[in-house]
């Protein structure tokens, strides 16, 4: 008796639900993604041959721009709104429940405390190209009120200061910065810097030279 033959076939594989998976995934991580934003206020970073990373939680974020000009980001916005309530009680401000809340929920601080009222009713759109910067003269130097209100709401949980200048920017605005700080005992922060190499033949590159 003869024996059956068996037809042999080439086995193949239904790529359909797993190219339907891979689109799921791709649509999910391009909805979920959250982009950076663009910095409210733009600077040219100087260079530096630090390796260290900035922090990236609790950032209280002081600018300079290249004309010296002084603003204030804080990260979290629960905490930046009890700062913002902090000032106005210290400075007796009058800002409304209104004001405060819409100033928590903008990008950047940067007017004089007299002039919050008016900030709180601008859109994010005009904050970079309208606000004055603070006023951070020795004389009158609203700088030291925001760093005791931010002191006092992150009172046992450590703030990260962070000065970030540009690279063409006067030395007087990071003296007004800093002294402010001294003023309330902050002694501890970081500058923003763009990382470069450490130039040859320098005591930093002999003595990094074996690692």
């Amino acid at each position: 008796m003869a024996r059956p033959v068996i037809s042999r076939k080439t086995p193949s594989i239904d790529m359909t639900a797993m190219c339907d998976v891979a689109f799921l995934l791709l649509s999910f991580f391009i909805l979920a993604t959250k982009l950076k934003p663009a910095e409210a206020i733009p600077v040219t970073n100087p260079n530096s041959v630090s390796t260290q990373v900035a922090p990236d939680k609790d950032v209280i974020l002081v600018t300079i721009n290249k004309d010296g000009k002084v603003f204030l980001a804080i990260q979290d916005e629960d905490k930046k709104k009890s700062i913002i309530e902090g000032v106005n009680t210290l400075r007796s401000l009058g800002l409304s429940s209104d004001q405060i809340d819409k100033l928590s929920k903008q990008s950047v601080i940067g007017v004089p405390l007299t002039n919050l009222k008016e900030q709180s009713a601008m859109n994010e759109k005009d904050l970079t190209d309208k606000l004055p910067g603070m006023s951070v003269d020795s004389s009158d130097n609203d700088m030291k009120t925001w760093i005791r209100a931010t002191n006092e709401v992150y009172i046992g949980t450590p703030a990260n200061f962070v000065i970030k200048g540009d690279n063409v920017a006067k030395y007087p605005g990071f003296r007004s910065v800093i002294d402010a700080m001294k003023a309330n005992e902050q002694f501890q922060f970081k500058l923003v810097t763009n990382p470069e190499a450490v130039p040859a033949g320098t005591l930093l590159w002999e003595a990094n030279k074996g690692k």
